[in-house]
């Protein structure tokens, strides 16, 4: 179950990839669809959370366009 960290609201449009930057703030940059060479410039800082992550949770943006955090399926150790 996931748990909201911040509140953020980002209004997401279509074709683009929204995520959580090293400075814990919501970026966005253009998705690459299809083949061939792709440049898609400089990701665009789109809200400032400062959010700081903690080792062991996956940190997405949402539904609603706020931030929040799962715990990490992880496995055991290898035999």
């Amino acid at each position: 179950m996931a748990q909201k960290v911040a509140k953020a609201g980002v209004k997401r449009e279509k074709g683009w990839l929204y995520y959580l930057d090293k400075q814990g703030d919501v970026s966005r940059t253009k998705m690459a669809r299809g083949g061939g060479k792709h440049n898609p410039g400089k990701p665009q800082k789109i809200a400032k959370a400062g959010v700081k992550r903690e080792e062991g949770y996956l940190y997405f943006i949402d539904k609603q366009g706020d931030i929040s955090r799962a715990k990490m399926a992880r496995r055991g150790k290898k035999k």
